[in-house]
């Protein structure tokens, strides 16, 4: 069978560079583009000769290119978990983790903790950045440099309690809001509310229904929602060693999607009601219309077909197919009666993101991963980003071309013009094997990129990113 282009990047480890200032391959850097953009994923994806079992197991690699008047430069390193470092030196996986077993007898994993991978998504601070996953501390990293400076606490989490990798930042208080969900006989949802350098101010621990998997939340107006969908961990094959925390998840759609909305000043349970059955990894944005109901925005998928799909992107060759569509859900926050419950868009999407000024309030646009047209979306990355105008109902494309795939794009407001701006996004461009930094016009994203510079070396498609600007500039 042929090869996958998009799959080479994953065949092999990917390997750190130092700060390296990018050549301009075309184009010219907007001069107002201040600050740092920051991505994190996989940066391996075997060790030992043995491949990892999901995409999530792979030790988290980050990228950060800063810009600056003087141009670009970049710097990838390897978040340095303990796990991360006991298995180089190893040179043979001795953790769990989210998709895979420690080789060997199945009591190889008993007492062994899952391993942190540090490697879904960034946050960041003034002083720091913040190397997040879903089980476990954060990893705190120098925000110039990447040194690992170690597991952060911030001030308030217990050892191993779960920081998890979708916080959202408030852009008029900066407060943020996270969450965490803890197994054990009791399983509990830890909902976290921190000032804006990350400190926790306050907890609350919520009961749940068996071990469900809650990737991402939304912050709307003035209340936290979470969609738990029925998805649930077999937890005792893990437990005793037989499985993994992937291969346990079990799909029980009759116990429908739990809506839970908290209220953000007291994190204090407003409603918990049950809807139609689906499942989301990620929400776009959430706000209150003037009626006053929650509109939440999300990628809603019919099954969990997608955890298998990923499961495979790692062999270069998925077998399975899950299509996700931009979804939009509007229900009253006290009773959490649904009112509504339709698509925005029908194409198959993914990385739903905002303008990060637009956190928890009504935006005009969603930006997004989709696939090129006429490609066969089982077999190929998504190889376009987009801009969904919700007043227009317009969907404007910017294709990367064949065999060019393009990151989850992460928006940049310029400080000169209110409504101007960017889209940012590291693409592998397979003809060439060779990864790059695209800057488009937020308006424009027909057109060309404005600029387009290469990287060092070939990044792995990562997950999640962020864009740290200029202290004096805003989001």
């Amino acid at each position: 069978m042929p090869e996958n282009l998009w799959s080479k990047p994953l065949k092999k480890n990917a390997e750190e560079f130092p700060l390296t200032s990018l050549p301009v391959l075309s184009g010219s850097i907007p001069e107002t583009l201040q600050g740092t953009l920051y991505r994190n994923g996989p940066g391996s994806l075997q060790r030992g000769g043995q491949r990892v079992g999901h995409w999530f197991d792979g030790d988290g690699a980050i990228l950060a290119v800063h810009f600056t008047p003087d141009g670009a430069k970049a710097v990838y390193r390897y978040v340095q978990t303990a796990g991360y470092q006991e298995e180089v030196k190893a040179n043979q996986y001795l953790y769990p983790n989210y998709g895979m077993t420690v080789p060997g007898p199945f009591w190889n994993n008993w007492g062994k903790d899952v391993k942190n991978s540090a490697n879904t998504s960034v946050l960041a601070l003034e002083d720091k950045v913040l190397a997040l996953w879903e089980g476990g501390l954060p990893h705190a990293l120098d925000p110039d440099k990447l040194d690992t400076f170690g597991t952060d606490s911030l001030g308030g989490l217990a050892s191993g309690s779960p920081f998890s990798a979708h916080p959202k930042v408030d852009p008029n208080t900066g407060e943020i809001f996270n969450f965490g969900v803890i197994p054990g006989n009791k399983v509990t949802l830890q909902v976290y509310k921190c000032q804006a350098d990350g400190n926790i101010l306050k907890t609350v621990s919520l009961p749940l229904e068996g071990l469900p998997l809650i990737h991402d939340f939304v912050l709307a107006g003035r209340y936290l929602v979470f969609l738990v969908p029925p998805v649930r961990v077999a937890l005792l094959p893990v437990l005793l060693g037989f499985q993994s925390f992937s291969d346990a998840m079990q799909w029980k759609p009759e116990l429908g999607t739990e809506i839970i909305v908290l209220d953000r000043a007291t994190l204090s349970v407003i409603s918990r009601t049950k809807t139609d059955a689906w499942y989301q990894w990620h929400f776009a944005n959430g706000y209150e219309d003037q009626d006053g109901h929650v509109v939440a925005e999300f990628v809603r998928y019919r099954d969990f077909e997608t955890n298998r799909y990923l499961q495979q992107i790692p062999t270069g060759n998925p077998q399975t197919y899950a299509e996700g569509h931009l979804w939009q859900l509007r229900f009253d926050p006290k009773s959490g009666k649904v009112l509504n419950s339709e698509p925005l868009l029908t194409r198959d999407c993914e990385f739903p993101v905002i303008s990060p000024a637009r956190v928890g309030q009504f935006h005009e646009e969603t930006y997004l991963s989709v696939h090129r047209e006429g490609v066969n979306p089982q077999k190929e990355l998504y190889g376009a980003i987009a801009c969904y105008n919700h007043s227009k109902n317009t969907l404007a494309i910017a294709d990367a071309g064949e065999n060019c795939y393009p990151s989850e794009p992460i928006y940049v407001s310029d400080p000169k013009q209110s409504y101007g701006g960017w889209l940012l996004t590291v693409v592998y461009e397979a003809n060439q094997d060779q990864s790059e930094v695209w800057i488009y016009q937020r308006d424009r994203l027909t057109e060309k990129p404005v600029c387009r510079l290469q990287l060092p070396k070939v990044i792995p498609h990562s997950f999640h990113g962020t864009w740290k600007p200029k202290p004096d500039e805003k989001m």
